[in-house]
């Protein structure tokens, strides 16, 4: 069984019978007798379907995001938001992926040689809690697109969640096999991922459990793609703009109750500037209201999980501990329910372990950086490398992008995801590439084509 703890109260929500073995095994050679025919579908047929899919998730819109609020504590106005952006991410790819994909010619000795991207078969997506519709429709969205059926095995903490996207499909009228869910006990996963039938993985989660999935993936020859974990730096120079880089770096680390791989997590700021930045923030982060997620007046839901929450805990302990000054929050909130408050850590260095870790929760650290070029020092001296934002000149800023070995960089603005543009991340935040025409890619077949006879 999958049991679900509801993370306002502490209390049960819910339990789904998970699959066994022989279940797991039928859902997989669906997914591929559903490939057969699948494939052979035109771009226009995929783009219909999923069109349907996203008007679907526009006209259900509140039942989609009350399951989020309940199974992980999303606040329901951000909720809203996420079956939006996943239906958005689906009518994205109806509308580009046939250009993403198109044939194109190269020329060689041959009469004529070109290029075509063609489905590789089954694709499971191994998914996270913490936004259960945008990133699995972030991940199925182009796979279906290209050709591919999709096996979704979600997190077994959103089983209610993961059931509504499989049964979107069904009221889409999509062919048999076309999407099939997943539910199994973490154990089983690894024989699912072996299974010969799958053709590839696309996983996101933390650092650990991407490193597991590799080794599986690559013991079996498939292609995976990673999206880990991140400890994400801010960098703000003295010639920012200091109020919008509040507003925004403020909200960046607090959405989602601050459980977002992309959000700010490392606030590098310029001397000169730095006592400024840090009331700034305080300003905006202090008035924040943490409580029930289903009330619309919620800035702030629980902490998913208990565990999650102690682990935060020790986090902020250990950095405070360590010498960081704290200026809000900096312990769990009593009562029922996994909550804790939005704390915000200054004086921090960047050997703390709030930022040699990453922090899942509402927990802004700040750090103090001489000058640009250590500001850009501190901010590459992590082992995650997935996104990164720089608040300066535009000039300025765009030069520094080049430097700054995350996956994504953005200048004066909010790190996030697009599916008109590619993320992802490097060094121990993954790799590969998901959304964007370099997303679609990662699950098809690049086939070159050599038509004869050779020429000259």
């Amino acid at each position: 069984m999958l049991t679900v703890i509801n993370p306002t109260n502490g209390q049960t929500l819910h339990s789904v019978p998970a699959l066994d073995r022989a279940g797991m095994e039928a859902r997989i050679d669906t997914a591929l007798q559903g490939f057969s025919q699948w494939r052979k579908t035109s771009f226009s047929e995929r783009a219909q379907l999923l069109q349907r899919v996203a008007n679907l998730m526009r006209a259900q819109e509140e039942r989609l995001a009350r399951l989020m609020t309940d199974e992980m504590g999303k606040p329901i106005k951000e909720a809203r938001g996420e079956v939006q952006k996943a239906a958005w991410c689906a009518e994205h790819y109806a509308e580009h992926g046939e250009d993403y994909l198109k044939t194109y010619d190269l020329a060689s000795d041959a009469s004529h040689s070109y290029i075509q991207h063609l489905p590789l078969g089954p694709v499971m997506g191994i998914l996270p809690w913490n936004a259960p519709f945008w990133l699995a429709f972030r991940f199925c969205a182009p796979a279906l697109m290209a050709g591919n059926t999709c096996l979704i095995k979600h997190d077994p903490h959103v089983p209610a969640c993961a059931e509504a996207i499989a049964d979107l499909f069904v009221q889409a009228e999509a062919p048999e096999g076309v999407v099939q869910n997943l539910p199994l006990q973490t154990p089983d996963v690894e024989a699912a991922i072996r299974h010969k039938a799958v053709r590839a993985i696309s996983f996101t989660g933390s650092s650990g459990g991407g490193s597991k999935v590799a080794s599986m993936a690559a013991s079996e020859l498939k292609p995976a793609v990673l999206e880990l974990g991140g400890s994400d730096p801010a960098i703000v120079l003295a010639d920012a703009d200091l109020e919008q880089a509040a507003d925004l770096i403020g909200f960046s680390r607090i959405i989602n109750a601050g459980q977002s791989c992309i959000a700010a997590k490392r606030i590098i700021v310029e001397a000169p500037v730095y006592d400024r930045f840090v009331e700034l923030l305080e300003a905006r982060l202090a008035p924040l209201k943490v409580g029930d997620p289903a009330n619309e007046d919620t800035d702030i839901g629980p902490i998913a999980r208990e565990d999650l929450r102690a682990e935060l805990a020790r986090q902020v302990e250990q950095t405070k501990a360590a010498g960081a000054r704290c200026l809000l929050g900096g312990e769990p909130l009593d009562g029922p329910g996994y909550f804790y408050p939005v704390t915000l850590l200054a004086d921090v260095t960047n050997d703390m372990p709030a930022c040699r870790e990453e922090t899942f929760g509402p927990v802004a650290v700040v750090l103090k950086a001489e000058n640009a070029e250590q500001a850009l020092a501190i901010a590459n001296d992590s082992e995650y490398g997935l996104a990164g934002s720089i608040w300066t000149d535009r000039a300025r800023g765009e030069a520094m992008a080049a430097d700054l070995e995350t996956g994504q960089v953005v200048v004066n603005g909010l790190v996030k995801t697009d599916p008109r543009l590619p993320s992802g991340g490097i060094k121990r935040s993954g790799y590969g590439r998901e959304l964007g025409p370099h997303g679609i890619m990662e699950f098809v077949n690049i086939q070159q084509v050599w038509v004869g006879p050779k020429q000259g």
